[in-house]
């Protein structure tokens, strides 16, 4: 292997273990704002699922989540009850029924995630405009990989093999979860399996 792809190889494998912690705390960070709000984690992702979308069906949110949609249901009521969402009729297909996140959802959860927002800029603020474009850039391309390694990993039976395909992510499993139990993380730069 060239010194090239060994030098690409490791910056990879440094990228991966960055994204990762940076995930690991994101998730970590959010659960606690769900903890404050009295809302699952679950509930505050699709929340911000429907912020970030506009208003949406069932499901809609179903398809984008990978819940089912009475689990979907559950969310929303819950959302509903908390009043951080309503359900609206469709103004177009009066069949339809659309959740939408209320202002007050807004007004509840943006202190909150105040912190985050100070960490955020304070980790950008040394990056020019052309760096930022970048990491822009970078975050929509991972944001459409990541919506496809959920699909793909949605139609996978647990314990069964994917289909080999160039896009296939390789998994190892990485025994260091907070629960114990193994779990499957992919990994860039792995070798593909022989």
């Amino acid at each position: 292997m060239s010194r090239a792809r060994l030098n690409r190889s490791k910056r990879e494998r440094e990228l991966d273990e960055a994204m990762r912690k940076a995930s690991a705390q994101g998730v970590l960070f959010s659960q606690l704002v769900a903890r404050r709000l009295r809302i699952t984690s679950t509930d505050l992702e699709c929340l911000d699922v429907i912020s970030l979308r506009g208003p949406v069906t069932a499901g809609e949110l179903a398809a984008v989540t990978g819940l089912t949609t009475g689990a979907v249901t559950g969310v929303i009521d819950r959302l509903e009850r908390s009043g951080f969402a309503r359900r609206e009729r469709d103004k177009r297909d009066r069949r339809k029924v659309r959740v939408r996140a209320l202002p007050a959802a807004e007004r509840r959860i943006a202190p909150l995630f105040a912190p985050m927002q100070r960490a955020i800029s304070a980790a950008v603020a040394g990056y020019g405009e052309n760096e930022l474009a970048i990491l822009i850039d970078f975050f929509t391309r991972h944001h459409k990989e990541a919506v496809a390694a959920t699909a793909e990993l949605q139609t996978v039976r647990p314990g069964k093999e994917t289909a080999a395909g160039p896009a296939k992510a390789v998994t190892q499993f990485d025994k260091s979860s907070p629960s114990g139990r193994p779990h499957r993380r992919p990994r860039l730069g792995s070798p593909e399996p022989g």
